[in-house]
């Protein structure tokens, strides 16, 4: 199992140039981290990795024998263009062949109040991919574009279809469709043909006022069926890898009984928005991970245990070495 910089949200956000206890410096610590985790493979965004730090990480996931995949930007205008480029070498230099990618930072049914906005993110963001997947194909490297909760599948499949590249295809999240009244299975075999990557986890969910709370939980402790989900990934990609993104944070609000909500959404089977709602009526609030009310040391300790008992969950259940 590898392991998406994401699962140390909070500690990776406390990093430091002299490496304080509480956070890390840089890729290299989070590699030794990895080692004593027992990752096969890290997930980590390259912005800024000058050469020599670039031989730096290349010469340590060597030397520890553990794989690499990049976090990128897309190009968003010509004058991008070489930032992504730049980013890509290094990448590729470190020894990475898949880059990760999102087309919106944020959730859609919170960043879009109209359609007009909507409409202009996607053919935007058609525009970006198509501006970088040039670059990716001549240096072989290739592009996963994540289900960031912003696309549906068939909306990520319309887009992918429209690239018809062999360098451009998806970085399956497990989870975020829930957000967009999507089961886990049901986007996977939806995106089967363009796997790249993954980001492994599990969800819980409950009730609230306005819809459901959303959390990631430690795997096997939630609702996604995770050996059918690997089966799938398995059949479709022999050789992607399967990254733990364990996110420790208080629970998403998924305002699905609010106007705003459904702005962006357009009409959809009653029967997603049956089977959401009957899960988040099986889940109880009071059980999902929360921060709020943890010390910083608490924070990250419970980050700590979420990930090493996710690992743990992956040997013993699900034939992780």
């Amino acid at each position: 199992m590898g392991l998406t910089i994401w699962s140390y949200n909070i500690r990776w956000r406390n990093r430091s140039p002299n490496g304080r206890k509480s956070g890390w410096r840089n890729a290299l610590d989070v590699l030794d981290h990895c080692r004593d985790l027992g990752a096969g493979c890290l997930q980590i965004g390259v912005q800024g990795w000058q050469k020599d730090f670039v031989r730096q990480v290349r010469d340590k996931r060597e030397n520890l024998g553990i794989a690499i995949e990049g976090q990128i930007g897309l190009p968003r205008n010509k004058q991008d263009l070489g930032r992504f480029e730049a980013e890509l070498l290094g990448a590729r230099e470190a020894g990475a062949t898949v880059l990760r990618t999102v087309c919106l930072n944020g959730r859609r049914y919170e960043k879009f109040g109209d359609k007009e906005s909507w409409e202009r993110f996607r053919k935007e963001s058609l525009a970006a991919l198509q501006r970088a997947e040039p670059i990716a194909a001549r240096h072989k490297m290739k592009l996963a574009v994540e289900n960031h909760k912003d696309w549906r599948a068939d909306e990520q499949i319309f887009i992918l279809k429209r690239l018809d590249s062999e360098w451009i295809g998806a970085n399956l999240d497990f989870g975020n469709n829930f957000a967009l009244l999507e089961r886990a299975h049901a986007v996977a075999e939806a995106l089967a043909p363009y796997l790249m990557t993954t980001h492994v986890k599990d969800m819980a969910m409950a009730e609230y006022a306005d819809g459901f709370l959303l959390s990631e939980v430690p795997l096997g402790k939630g609702v996604v069926d995770l050996s059918r989900m690997m089966k799938i990934c398995q059949k479709a990609n022999p050789a992607i890898w399967f990254n733990l993104e364990m996110i420790t944070r208080d629970p998403l609000r998924v305002p699905i009984l609010k106007d705003s909500y459904w702005v962006t959404m357009g009409k959809l089977p009653a029967a997603d928005l049956a089977d959401a709602l009957k899960l988040a009526k099986e889940g109880k609030a009071d059980a999902l991970p929360k921060t709020r009310g943890r010390t910083d040391a608490g924070k990250l300790k419970f980050e700590e245990d979420n990930v090493r008992e996710s690992f743990d969950y992956a040997r013993k259940s699900l034939g992780f070495s």
